[in-house]
């Protein structure tokens, strides 16, 4: 079970496809719209309500633009959400009644807790990020600016009393409106597996035994490239793909300006993604506007990718082993733009409060015509690849069954 944008999704529904070759049934519970992204893949489907497109388009969704620091997005976006997990928490029940075992994303991770307490049956927790406290590092949806080991600590804590508040009044739901008694059973920390490779980010060492880093789960492939754009690709060299994913933007007709000025002068082709941004360029020889393509099959063909630095499209990039330009937007994209700049696979960070043309061609001369962006980039794909996300979760369902 999970919730959020797509980047909160697909990696789900590989790890889902992953266990169903391994023996398993698997259902994911997520949001409606979501459904055509495990199609092939065994996994069954149990919707939730909620459109998390039409939310971040709302009233409310559009003043998460208004806050200028991470705990300013983080407060409005947990008005957001503590108003639509009571729309969520009958479909979760339902789903959650038909399991034997409840793997949990982060995003509903109190909530699926508590089903699984109050109906008896084991739980997993999957994460995408590296939610619990550490010294080693700030709460990734705070930020990237280290605050010391204790004020790091202090900032994981914090975002994680805020998480359980968030989802206090569903929690407390379950047994008023579903007859759903949520005492624990166990005090001990949760076992939790995350979707992600050492290689990106280090398991802190202060983290319980607990708490584990198990690999990439890269989405399952549905799609392929259309004619139209298996032909841009072939008619010069490689693009440059511009996609913010499920980020929205104040003002996407300015952005979209800055991002194809950038492109020309720093004398690349380009992909741009409309995404829910809604960006877009006027079609040429040189660009190209696209809808949703299939990252695995497109990401490799390209010079450079332009992204939000959402976890997702941050782990595609790297499978990819292309350079990258993070442009972080909001929530955990600073911690992931971060960690590329870091590893030496793009040139550094461009929030999208300064994006401007000059600034994004910079970028993108940098990116792509100093050859160890790419060489580092490709190294890394390469040990990524020997990596197996999936085998860790698969010995941990081994644990829970054989637990009394």
């Amino acid at each position: 079970m999970t919730a959020g944008s797509r980047g909160d999704v697909a990696p789900y529904t590989g790890l889902g496809a992953g266990l169903v070759r391994a023996g398993h049934e698997v259902t994911l519970a997520t949001h409606g719209i979501f459904e055509p992204l495990v199609a092939g893949s065994g996994v069954r489907f149990h919707p939730l309500p909620v459109d998390p497109r039409a939310e971040l388009h709302s009233p409310r969704g559009r003043r998460l633009h208004d806050a200028r620091t991470g705990a300013g997005k983080l407060v409005r976006l947990a008005s957001m959400a503590r108003q639509v997990a009571d729309e969520m928490t009958a479909a979760l029940v339902e789903a959650a009644r038909e399991g034997e075992v409840l793997l949990v994303g982060g995003s509903l991770g109190p909530l699926g807790h508590a089903l699984a307490d109050g109906l008896s049956v084991p739980a997993l927790g999957l994460h995408l990020q590296p939610l619990h406290p550490t010294g080693d590092f700030p709460a990734p949806v705070l930020g990237a600016r280290p605050l010391g080991r204790v004020g790091n600590r202090l900032s994981g804590r914090a975002v994680t009393t805020s998480v359980e508040l968030l989802f206090f009044d569903a929690v407390r739901s379950l047994r008023r409106r579903h007859g759903i008694v949520t005492a624990r059973r166990s005090r001990g920390p949760r076992p939790v597996l995350h979707g992600y490779s050492e290689l990106v980010v280090p398991r802190p060492r202060d983290w319980p035994a607990e708490l584990q880093v198990a690999g990439y789960w890269w989405p399952h492939r549905t799609g392929r490239l259309s004619p139209e754009l298996e032909d841009f690709l072939s008619a010069g060299p490689p693009p440059v793909f511009v996609g913010l994913g499920s980020a929205t933007v104040p003002d996407p007709e300015r952005v979209s300006r800055e991002i194809v000025t950038a492109l020309r002068a720093a004398g690349v082709r380009g992909i741009v993604q409309r995404g829910w941004a809604g960006l877009g360029a006027r079609d040429g020889d040189d660009i190209l506007t696209v809808d949703e393509v299939p990252h695995s099959l497109l990401f490799p063909r390209t010079a450079a990718v332009v992204h939000h630095a959402g976890a997702g499209t941050t782990g595609a990039v790297l499978r990819a082993g292309v350079p990258s330009v993070p442009v972080p937007v909001q929530f955990d994209a600073a911690f992931w733009g971060a960690r590329l700049t870091a590893l030496g696979t793009a040139p550094g960070v461009l929030p999208l409060r300064r994006l401007t043309s000059t600034a994004l061609a910079g970028a993108l001369r940098r990116a792509t015509e100093d050859g160890s962006h790419r060489s580092r980039a490709r190294v890394l794909a390469d040990r990524l690849a020997e990596e197996d996300g999936v085998a860790p979760v698969l010995a941990a369902l081994d644990r829970l069954a054989r637990r009394p």
